[in-house]
Parts: C-alpha cells; sequence; structure tokens
C-alpha cells in the first residue's frame, strides 16, 4: 500500500473548500461528473458529517434521503438548555469552533448564525494551590524546548514522522526534557484534547495538532444559541421531509444499487450511499457483500475517547471571570465557563474529564458529584455546595451508538488505519470526524461530508 502524505490542518481545509456548499462549491469539485434527474443518495447518519453531506447534494438537485438512529438530529453535537425560563444553553457535545475552521465559519456566515468569542484564561489548582490566570506559566527550561519542537515539526519528512507515529507523546516529551509539574500539567491538558492519557497518543498526531493550530487549540469561538443551531439551518435547507429520525440502519445490500433496511422493517433504494455514522455503529450493521476483512479489522481496531461532560448551574457567577477556565491536579480535571456571553446572574461550569476519571464520575449519582465538587473548588471558592442550582451529566463513554466521544488514533495507526477507513466500498463512501486531520472538531466532520458529496457521485 502506498504511504499516505500527511497534509497540513490548513491545507486540508483548504481542500475541502472544493467540497463546500451554497456558492462556494466549485467545477473543481463536482466537475463534469453527470447527475441524472433520477441520482439517488441515501445518508446514514444525521450528525453533521452527513447532514454536511446531504446539503452539499441537495444543492445539486440529488434526491437525497437522511436516516438518523436517534430521536433527533445533530448526532454528537448535543446543545442542552440548562436553564430553560433564563435560557442559558450548555453543550453536552462537540464545543468550539476554531480560528480556522474556515467551513463551519463560513456556513454560519451563510445561515446568519452569529459567531461568539469563546476563548479562556486558564487558571490552576495544582497540590491543592490556586493560581489565577497568567500567574503561572511552564517552567522557564521547559518554555524554549517545546517552542523548539513546535517550529521543528515543519521541518519533518515523511519518514520522520512515521517514525513519531509508534511513539506516545508523553515518551515524547519526557525525551525531549519535560519533567516534574511541567509533564503533570501537559498530562492535564494535552489529554482533555485527545480524551485519554497523552501515554495513548501518537507523538505525531499531537505534534501536528499543536504546530498547526490557533493560539487557543482551535478553542475560540461558539455558536450564539447553541450549536445545534446549524444542524437545524442544514435541515431547513435538505427538507425535514428529507431526514428520518428513529431510523436504525441494520442491513445494507449492494448490487446493482443500494438497498437499506432499518429495523422498523422500512427499506430504502438509491444509487449511492454515503456512511456518516461512528465505526461503532458501522460495525453493527449488517453488510452484504460484507466489508472487505482489512476494513473490518481497521473499525474494530479504532477507539473512541471515554468523555463525561458535568454541567453545573450555579446561582451566581462567583468566579467573577467570564473567560474563566480551570485546569486541576483533582477529579474533576477541568473547568469552563459554559455560559460565557450569555446574560445572567445565573452561570454554569462544566467538568470536563477524560479516560478513567470520566467513568468514575459517570457512575456517580449528582450528590456524590457535587461532593467532588465541594472538595475541589470550596478551599479556594468559599460556599459552592449552596450555590448549586442543578446539574446535567452526559458520558460519552457509553453512548449506544458511538461508544465515545470521538475518534483516537492511537500508536501506529495513523498511517495505516485511517486510509483503509476512508476508502470507499462499492456504492459506499465513507464520512464522519474519525476521517478528518484532527478528531473531535465538527470542523472535520463537516469538511468530510462534503467531500464523501463529491466522492460519491463520481463512485
Amino acid at each position: 500500500m502506498d504511504k499516505p502524505q500527511q497534509t497540513s490542518r490548513r491545507e486540508f481545509l483548504r481542500q475541502s473548500a472544493l467540497f463546500a456548499g451554497a456558492s462556494l462549491i466549485s467545477t473543481h469539485a463536482f466537475g463534469s461528473i453527470h447527475i441524472g434527474k433520477q441520482t439517488r443518495v441515501i445518508v446514514i447518519g444525521g450528525g453533521f458529517a452527513g447532514l454536511a453531506a446531504a446539503y452539499a447534494l441537495k444543492q445539486k438537485n440529488v434526491d437525497v434521503t437522511v436516516l438518523e438512529s436517534r430521536n433527533r438530529i445533530g448526532g454528537r453535537v448535543f446543545s442542552h438548555t440548562i436553564d430553560p425560563k433564563e435560557n442559558l444553553v450548555v453543550e453536552l457535545g462537540a464545543e468550539w469552533v476554531g480560528n480556522s475552521h474556515e467551513r463551519v465559519r463560513a456556513l454560519c456566515g451563510e445561515f446568519g448564525i452569529p459567531l461568539l468569542n469563546n476563548q479562556f484564561d486558564t487558571h490552576l489548582i495544582y497540590q491543592n494551590q490556586y493560581t489565577k490566570a497568567n500567574a503561572w506559566d511552564y517552567s522557564e527550561n521547559w518554555k524554549p524546548k517545546f517552542q523548539a519542537l513546535l517550529d521543528g515539526y515543519k521541518q519533518l519528512n515523511e519518514t520522520q514522522k512515521e517514525q513519531l507515529d509508534g511513539i506516545s507523546w508523553w515518551r515524547y516529551l519526557v525525551n525531549n526534557g519535560c519533567e516534574g509539574k511541567d509533564l503533570i500539567i501537559r498530562e492535564l491538558l494535552d489529554s482533555t484534547d485527545f480524551g485519554e492519557s497523552i501515554r495513548h497518543v501518537s507523538a505525531m498526531v499531537a505534534l501536528s495538532e499543536y504546530a498547526e493550530s490557533s493560539e487557543k487549540n482551535e478553542m475560540d469561538l461558539k455558536m450564539q444559541g447553541g450549536n445545534t443551531q446549524l444542524a437545524r439551518k442544514f435541515a431547513e435547507k435538505i427538507g425535514i421531509e428529507h431526514i428520518l429520525t428513529g431510523h436504525t440502519v441494520r442491513r445494507i445490500e449492494q448490487k446493482d444499487n443500494v438497498t437499506v433496511t432499518c429495523d422498523n422493517g422500512k427499506t430504502f433504494e438509491a444509487d449511492r450511499l454515503i456512511c456518516a455514522i461512528p465505526t461503532f455503529a458501522i460495525q453493527k450493521i449488517q453488510w452484504e457483500p460484507g466489508l472487505p476483512d482489512v476494513q473490518a479489522q481497521a473499525i474494530n481496531q479504532l477507539l473512541y475517547a471515554r468523555i463525561n461532560k458535568n454541567a453545573i448551574l450555579f446561582k451566581d457567577r462567583f468566579w467573577k471571570d467570564e473567560s474563566f477556565d480551570l485546569i486541576t491536579d483533582q477529579t474533576p480535571q477541568y473547568f469552563y465557563h459554559a455560559t460565557k456571553n450569555q446574560k445572567s446572574k445565573k452561570g454554569a461550569l462544566i467538568s470536563y474529564t477524560i479516560g478513567d476519571k470520566a467513568e468514575l464520575i459517570a457512575n456517580q449519582d449528582d450528590a456524590w458529584r457535587k461532593d467532588m465538587l465541594h472538595q475541589t473548588l470550596n478551599p479556594h471558592f468559599k460556599g459552592v455546595r449552596k450555590r448549586i442550582d442543578s446539574q446535567a451529566n452526559y458520558y460519552w463513554g457509553t453512548d449506544k451508538l458511538s461508544q465515545g466521544a470521538y475518534a483516537i488514533y492511537g500508536l501506529n495507526q495513523w498511517h495505516t488505519l485511517r486510509p483503509i477507513l476512508q476508502k470507499p466500498f462499492l456504492k459506499t463512501s465513507f464520512a464522519g470526524e474519525h476521517l478528518a486531520d484532527w478528531q473531535g472538531f465538527m470542523e472535520g466532520a463537516v469538511a468530510t461530508g462534503e467531500a464523501a458529496a463529491v466522492e460519491a457521485l463520481a463512485i
């Protein structure tokens, strides 16, 4: 198998713009592809990858049907109104729009969805000592070393990147002089990006992300009113009648055309298929003929992050700083202000945890979680327990469709699994954040969905 070239983040986004919807659909993307009046495409998955694919196809007058297993659209984008009276919305799923996320930003502009600044300044609790934002930093010894690693990434060739893919981000940091408190803080902060300990994350994947992302690591913007706004706008443009929720696909048969059977007994036929669902859900489908062994094995090998989001509504914003977030070496791990830019005396923090911590917190009740929050925050912000109004918790590690929040490429998987998972199968094209240059962002879902729309018509 030819070794794929590792494109930069920004180059990937530039290329994906060719697959864009609305006036940005380029003749370079659809080119001279003949699209007959009777062309029919079924899209499996009503998350952002599936909706973006359907929207792009709809603009080319393709007959599109979207089949979604959940009783709502949006997939792992999950906006939740934690206080209906105050209209306070938090994200229990995908959160941020990065400054470099060209496609999502363009779509928000097209649909009239305001994007608000959602950048934070990080406070720290380390060994039970609280330090405000901008009053702590990495050691003077480590900072220039880390900057040199970031600067050096652009000079790496493909062989060197493959070598980096075989060691963990933790090992790479240690090998390059990161130790003590610096290493602990990098573990705490970086693990929130990848959803598991940095001992399990490829050094190549981590280094490429930090070398190519915005200053705040793409934690820059958020859609006013909740990220589900974009899903609703997609649905309006596609046509609500073409999106069927509560339809779980159980069988796909590919012969002269594609026949899809759902668990409710309904069947659908089309000329092409776009599969825009997580690999765990793909595995649950009976494929006729069966998926190639190498593709089935890749699906089995790809893991998804265990992330728990515990949203806590407080009677007042005792943290004072609207751009507040906080990393801690205690169980809650990472807090951030989830109601920034939303006017109210009340406010919500989200405790965002990963891996074993996420599973631990998810298995407890709200009373236990309240005690945990009190233990961590009360020494530094008095009266925390009395200020709690309500809580909302979602653990993606047991989500019935994804079994995780987003994909994690482990050691030696980037150059092996992703090319296999991207490859079309007969009349089926694949999309989803797990196929993007970076995992876990709405931008990756949208870009791969638009790319699949083009590919589906070219098969």
